[in-house]
């Protein structure tokens, strides 16, 4: 009587998971786009767009967006760490009632900064305030463009989906320039319209097909993770197929010497 020797199941499993378990691993190596449009907060009248392309903590973003004050900087953020939301209502974050969802009653929603946009120089939260190293709106309108590290802080809020990009300083009372007598609640010698938000946006995946900001080539950056995936998952399955015709083989010939 021929004995036949089974190899476990289990065995053929465990040659294949290690394929299969780096599929989750791989998905986030590469290059991933985000992109956000931005709202006007503070009744300012500005919108636009925005993407991210992170690749490891190499950062590239890319805003355009129009209703600034012209002739004005806007300090521009990614903020981190809270619900990676934008406020909702303007009259109902004013939590004071001074007439502006200041940064302050914001970072509910959006959280500290994590990087200063600036156009030269340092990016770090430091920055916050660079009033002359971030862009000016010459015709009411921004066309931003930039390549830099962020932290760790930074690429684990894209992850988690806590990212929001916030453009700030708007002009409420139609002056032509920042001043009031509401003053900053991040510097008390500058008025609130320079620091309040003016646009926000979260920053969510960008969608495969999307058209990037400004031009830029930035869009396979967002499908590399997927395609990865993909031909990782069928060279898995493939291996886990010949793990198991490699079984039933083995069986025929213990069966032949029996």
């Amino acid at each position: 009587m021929r004995k036949a020797y089974a190899l476990p199941a289990v065995a053929i499993t465990a040659a294949a998971f290690p394929l299969l378990s780096m599929t989750a691993a791989l998905a986030h190596e590469g290059a991933h786009s985000y992109q956000a449009t931005l709202g006007s907060v503070n009744a300012s009248g500005v919108t636009g767009t925005g993407m991210v392309t992170l690749d490891g903590n190499t950062a590239t973003v890319m805003i355009e967006a129009t209703g600034l004050l012209a002739g004005s900087p806007h300090a521009q953020h990614l903020h981190i760490g809270a619900m990676g939301t934008c406020p909702t209502n303007d009259l109902a974050d004013d939590a004071d009632g001074d007439g502006f969802v200041s940064v302050t009653e914001a970072a509910t929603y959006y959280g500290s900064i994590g990087t200063s946009l600036t156009t030269s120089g340092d990016t770090s939260s430091e920055s916050g305030l660079a009033i002359d190293r971030f862009p000016t709106a010459d015709d009411g309108s921004i066309s931003y463009e930039r390549t830099f590290e962020v932290s760790d802080d930074v690429h684990d809020a894209f992850e988690a989906g806590t990212a929001v990009l916030v453009l700030h300083g708007v002009d409420e009372d139609g002056s032509g320039a920042y001043d009031g007598d509401v003053m900053s609640d991040l510097d008390p010698t500058l008025p609130m319209e320079a620091t309040a938000p003016a646009a926000c946006g979260a920053l969510t995946v960008a969608q495969m097909g999307a058209a990037p900001v400004g031009g830029a080539e930035t869009g396979a950056g967002s499908t590399a993770g997927t395609e990865n995936t993909a031909a990782i998952g069928v060279g898995a399955l493939a291996a886990a197929g010949a793990v198991a015709a490699g079984a039933v083989a083995y069986r025929r010939r213990q069966a032949d010497q029996a």
